[in-house]
C-alpha cells in the first residue's frame, strides 16, 4: 500500500499487492529536523541494557527495501535514534527482494532485528512463526492501542496476537485541478458519484478523435475495492472465506465505469501511458481529477502556481456510502532476532513517541500511524492533509485472508482489465472473477 499503481496497460498485476510502495520516493528535504527529536526518547532505551553485559552498545540491523529518497528518510530516523542514547546502535541495510531474503535468513541465520513490513503480508507470514509478537512489550510499557489507527493494528495482527506497530498510514483521496474545474464552470469539487461524473464530463476535452484532457482518470482498476465500498459492498463475505462482489453492488461499480468510459467518454484506456514515460498526466494538466495518495503532495507542490490543485475525500456512492482503503507499512521484529528487547526499544521510539513520529512525518511526508502526532500544526495548518485524515477515519484495510492478495491480483484484476478493454461484459467479468477468486481463497486458506 507505500502504494498501488496504474494497472490498465500492465502485462503483470503483481504491483497491486504491494499496497503503498509509492511512498519510497517521497521526500521534502526536512532531514535537518533530526536534531529537534534527538533527545525525545523519554528514557525508552533503559531496558535495552539487558542485551549486553559488557557495556557496549547493542548492535541492531534494520532491513528495508526503500532506496533513493526513502533510504535517506530512514537514515535520518536511524541517525536521530543513535544520537538520542548510547545503549543501542542501529544500522539500516537496504535489501532488494526483501521477503525472499528475510525468509531465507529466518531459517538459516543472519536474520535482521527490525524489518520494514508491508502490513498486508501479516496473515500470510505470521502463521509461519517468523515474526515475534509484541503484546508483552506493549503491556509492559503501558502503550495504549487507541493511540494508533485501529485498522492498521488489525492489519498487523493474526490469531489475536499483534506483530508490529504502524509506521505509515495512507489512503487515496481525490486530487482536482482547480483551474480546469473553474474554467469548465464547476464551482465545487465533487462529493458524490453523480457530481464526479458531471464534473468529469465538463472538464473533458476532445479534438476530434483525440483526447486532449481527460476529466477523470480511470487508469487504476486496482481501486475496485474502494469503489465497491462506496457502492455499499465488500470484497469478501462476512465469514471472510469467499468473494462478495458478484452481485448488484459489484455490478453498479462496473456500470459506473462503463458510463464514464464509453458513454461520457471522460477517459480512454491507455491515455496516460500514451503521454510518454515519466509524464504525470495530472501535473501536466492532461487529467482534471485523479485518485492518489498523500505521498504525491510534495511532488505536486513543487509545480507551484503552474499546478493549482486541491484534495477532497473520495466521493460517496449512489446511496451515500463512503469508501476508502487504508494501506501502509509497519515495523516488526523477526522471531530469529537475537536482540528483541533492543529492537522493541527502537520501534517504540520511532512509532510510539509524538516527537519522533512527527519528525518522521516531516522527513518523509508520510502520515504516521501514531495519532497524537497529528495534533501538531504541521498537519493542522496545511489544509491539504485534512482530506487524507478525514478519509482515514472511514478507510478499511484489505481483508486479512492469507489468499486475498493472490485473489485480487490473479483473479479480479485480469478480468477487470478485460472488461475495461471491452473484451467481456460486466456479468461475465464478475462471474469469472468470483469463480477464480473463490478457488484462490480456498487454495491459500491454510498457511504452512
Amino acid at each position: 500500500m507505500k502504494k498501488w499503481i496504474t494497472m490498465i496497460a500492465l502485462v503483470t498485476v503483481v504491483a497491486t499487492a504491494a499496497g503503498c510502495a509509492k511512498t519510497t520516493t517521497s521526500s521534502n528535504g526536512n532531514s535537518t529536523e533530526s536534531s529537534n527529536a534527538s533527545a525525545s526518547n523519554d528514557g525508552q532505551t533503559d531496558n535495552a541494557s539487558s542485551n549486553s553485559g559488557d557495556g557496549k552498545a547493542v548492535e541492531l540491523t534494520f532491513w528495508g527495501d526503500w532506496a533513493g529518497d526513502g533510504q535517506k528518510q530512514f537514515q535520518t530516523m536511524v541517525d536521530a535514534f543513535n544520537k538520542s542514547q548510547d545503549k543501542i546502535h542501529v544500522k539500516y541495510v537496504l535489501q532488494q527482494d526483501l521477503i525472499t531474503k528475510f525468509l531465507t535468513a529466518a531459517t538459516s541465520g543472519g536474520a535482521p532485528d527490525v524489518l520494514l513490513w508491508d502490513r498486508w503480508r501479516t496473515p500470510l507470514y505470521a502463521p509461519k512463526n517468523v515474526l515475534h509478537p509484541i503484546d508483552d512489550f506493549m503491556a509492559k510499557d503501558g502503550l495504549n492501542k487507541d493511540d494508533f489507527y485501529g485498522e492498521a493494528l488489525k492489519e498487523l495482527s493474526n490469531s489475536d496476537k499483534l506483530y508490529g506497530l504502524p509506521l505509515t498510514v495512507d489512503a487515496r483521496a481525490l486530487f482536482y485541478n482547480k483551474k480546469l474545474l473553474a474554467d469548465a464552470g464547476v464551482t465545487q469539487p465533487p462529493t458524490t458519484w453523480d457530481e464526479l461524473e458531471q464534473a468529469a464530463i465538463k472538464t473533458t476535452k476532445w479534438n476530434g478523435s483525440k483526447l486532449e484532457v481527460a476529466g477523470f482518470s480511470l487508469a487504476d482498476n486496482g481501486l475496485f475495492n474502494m469503489y465497491l465500498q462506496q457502492a455499499g459492498g465488500s470484497m469478501l463475505t462476512d465469514d471472510g472465506k469467499k468473494t462478495n462482489f458478484n452481485n448488484e453492488k459489484g455490478l453498479s461499480v462496473l456500470e459506473f465505469w462503463d458510463r464514464m468510459l464509453n458513454q461520457d467518454k471522460v477517459y480512454k484506456v491507455g491515455f496516460e501511458q500514451g503521454l510518454g514515460e515519466g509524464t504525470d498526466a495530472f501535473a501536466t494538466g492532461k487529467v482534471a481529477m485523479t485518485y492518489n495518495g498523500p505521498w504525491m503532495l510534495s511532488t505536486y507542490k513543487k509545480y507551484g502556481k503552474d499546478l493549482d490543485f486541491g484534495v477532497v475525500p473520495p466521493p460517496a456512492g449512489p446511496n451515500g456510502d463512503k469508501g476508502g482503503v487504508m494501506g501502509g507499512f509497519g515495523l516488526v521484529i523477526p522471531e530469529a532476532s537475537k536482540n528483541q528487547e533492543a529492537a522493541w526499544e527502537f520501534i517504540k521510539w520511532w512509532t510510539a513517541n509524538k516527537d519522533n513520529a512527527l519528525l518522521w512525518a516531516k522527513t518523509s511526508l508520510n502520515i504516521p500511524g501514531y495519532k497524537p502526532a497529528l495534533d501538531d500544526p504541521f498537519f493542522k495548518e496545511d489544509p491539504l492533509w485534512q482530506p487524507f485524515l478525514d478519509t482515514l477515519e472511514f478507510a478499511k484495510t484489505r481483508p486479512a485472508h492469507p489468499g486475498y492478495s493472490v485473489m485480487e491480483t490473479e483473479a479480479l484484476i485480469p478480468n477487470l482489465q478485460l472488461y475495461q478493454q471491452k473484451k467481456q461484459n460486466a456479468e461475465d467479468t464478475l462471474k469469472k472473477a468470483q469463480q477464480r477468486g473463490d478457488q484462490q481463497l480456498a487454495d491459500n486458506e491454510d498457511v504452512k
